[in-house]
């Protein structure tokens, strides 16, 4: 049996909670016994972080002090995968750059807020994509500075219909990379809980996790 942490808070309109119980139910059916906390301290505890294999954060903005940053990068340094989405990962510890550069990228906008994009799957033939077409979602675009070194799974291009200097710009939407040792895997799907009732979005979460797991 592997062992997954399930870490949820900070803002509370993209529903933490209720989006990790999405996961809870799949996560057991593949054989993880889960740990699930609201605290960051968690992070802090190098001996229980070293027993994960799997690290899901769900945690937009906040801050993480000296010892809950070394803590989980240290982890994901030495093996623990880590896969997140949306807010959760991608928006979260905006102070905390090496954090963000183990992520491999950072909210910044969305612009027109809720609105229908297409997400293009760009590798078909990488497992985590397999038999996945391309697919519409009506929820927030991200906007991200991303990591050059990112290996990008699907994109999205803006239209420019809400800020026009960005018209054409194909920008990341689901990628994987390495940290050390550990795998890590990021989708900027996923603004509420019921964005994963899109089954596309819902499916390369949940590969993306086993992906991503030691």
């Amino acid at each position: 049996m592997k062992n997954a942490l399930l870490v949820w808070g900070g803002w509370e309109p993209h529903e933490p909670r209720q989006c990790i119980a999405r996961f809870e139910p799949f996560l057991a059916e593949k054989g993880f016994a889960a740990t699930i906390s609201d605290s960051l301290d968690v992070f802090a505890n190098a001996a229980a972080m070293r027993q994960f294999d799997l690290i899901v954060p769900c945690w937009t903005m906040g801050t993480l002090n000296a010892e809950q940053e070394t803590g989980l990068l240290e982890a994901v340094r030495a093996g623990a995968g880590i896969a997140g989405w949306h807010g959760g990962m991608g928006d979260a510890f905006r102070e905390n750059t090496a954090y963000q550069f183990m992520v491999g990228g950072q909210f910044v906008e969305h612009p027109g807020g809720i609105i229908t994009y297409t997400v293009t799957i760009t590798q078909p033939e990488d497992p985590i994509m397999d038999g996945i077409a391309d697919f519409n979602m009506t929820s927030e675009a991200y906007y991200m500075h991303v990591d050059p070194s990112n290996d990008v799974l699907a994109v999205t291009t803006f239209t420019g219909a809400h800020c026009p200097w960005v018209d054409g710009c194909v920008m990341p939407v689901v990628w994987k990379r390495s940290y050390g040792e550990g795998r890590v895997f990021y989708s900027s799907l996923g603004h509420v809980a019921t964005d994963f009732d899109v089954p596309e979005c819902f499916e390369i979460m949940k590969r993306g996790m086993l992906w991503a797991s030691r």
